[in-house]
């Protein structure tokens, strides 16, 4: 018999690249995508394990790019989705370019959005699947200096929770919602957000452990996790203190120049 198919996008470094491992390590055939050429590498890493891996270059802000990675499958059932793809935006928003943040949109909501309702559709019409999106503590913050980010995390929080509902009845599919805070990844350098006290703070999750926490959720079939005590104190409190108050907050840690000498 043939390993089961995951499929993992924004796969090319951490939290992605953690999960990605883990499914190899779980005897999954895989397909990793990401938008870069960092992403061919990934399937000479996992040589080692006893699974088929093949690397998709695709961007994944248009319905061209999703539907060039699903066309990769050659038809073959996906059996896990880890949706982690995801663009950040840091600094004011009045300077950003258009480009910059319609990517970011269309990244983070757009694409996944139809990755999911196309992944979706045949795991309830087989009765078999498991997904796993990444959303964020940050969709419950109002993100000053990255509010396209948290804006679209928000939207990834909920749309879940939502779709969650519709399926509960559909037995053999779950659908996971892993929400990490500020993790040790490379999504600072590429948001431009070096220079804030986020960026710089040395205690930032381990990509390692944020995957376990999502993979074993996910395996688990529960709803949602919140990865890391800290975090989910973060999550409660967003639903007592005002926004404005969490908005404050964050312009703290994540306004240019904000970072501690």
């Amino acid at each position: 018999m043939s390993n089961k198919l995951a499929v993992v996008t924004g796969a090319s470094t951490g939290i992605g690249l953690e999960l990605a491992r883990l499914a190899a390590q779980e005897g999954y055939d895989l397909i990793v995508v990401a938008d870069e050429p960092q992403i061919r590498g990934v399937s000479e890493e996992f040589g080692k394990y006893d699974v088929k891996v093949e690397s998709v270059e695709a961007d994944l802000s248009g319905i061209d790019g999703v539907d060039q990675l699903l066309s990769a499958t050659a038809g073959r059932p996906i059996d896990v989705l880890i949706a982690n793809a995801g663009v950040g935006t840091g600094g004011p928003f009045l300077e950003q370019d258009i480009s910059k943040w319609r990517h970011s949109i269309d990244t983070n909501v757009t694409g996944t959005v139809y990755l999911l309702q196309k992944v979706l559709r045949d795991m309830v019409a087989r009765g078999e699947g498991r997904v796993l999106v990444t959303g964020s503590i940050a969709g419950y913050i109002p993100g000053a200096f990255n509010a396209i980010y948290n804006a679209t995390k928000s939207f990834i929080n909920y749309f879940t929770e939502a779709l969650r509902n519709e399926l509960k009845d559909v037995d053999g599919v779950t659908l996971t919602t892993l929400m990490p805070g500020a993790t040790d990844t490379a999504f600072f350098a590429r948001a431009g957000m070096l220079d804030t006290e986020v960026g710089q703070d040395d205690d930032k999750a381990d990509p390692a452990k944020v995957a376990r926490d999502g993979w074993s959720a996910m395996m688990a079939g529960k709803g949602h996790i919140v990865s890391g005590v800290s975090n989910k104190l973060q999550v409660a409190a967003s639903g007592v203190v005002p926004q404005s108050v969490l908005a404050e907050m964050h312009r703290g840690m994540a306004e240019p120049g904000s970072a501690k000498d």
